[in-house]
């Protein structure tokens, strides 16, 4: 059998009009994936809420999320992770524009 392998920086895009999202591994109950942003936001107004609990790291680049109920915008610095878990609203307020930034999510029950 062949291991599936890769590289979490190769074939980075430039800039992008929308965020991309890339499946790495998964199953049924939890779900692997990269995300590159290049100073892509949630749009005013609107909330990310998933159905699944998100663990996700900031590789590398910058971005600051924001939770409902929290005053502020939480920045994030590459090695920074952090927890959602299923049903938190939380938005993108911000990714750099003037470098790419990838995320490591896992998704899961």
């Amino acid at each position: 059998m062949m291991e599936k392998a890769g590289n979490l920086f190769a074939g980075l895009p430039g800039r992008l009009p929308e965020e991309v999202f890339e499946r790495l591994a998964g199953n049924e109950g939890v779900t692997i994936e990269r995300i590159v942003s290049t100073g892509q936001t949630t749009p005013a107004g609107e909330w990310l809420v998933g159905e699944r609990h998100e663990w996700v790291a900031l590789l590398t680049g910058a971005a600051r999320l924001s939770f409902e109920g929290e005053a502020a915008a939480r920045p994030l610095a590459p090695g920074d992770w952090l927890m959602i878990p299923a049903g938190t609203r939380h938005r993108v307020e911000w990714t750099a524009e003037d470098r790419t930034t990838v995320w490591l999510a896992v998704h899961y029950h």
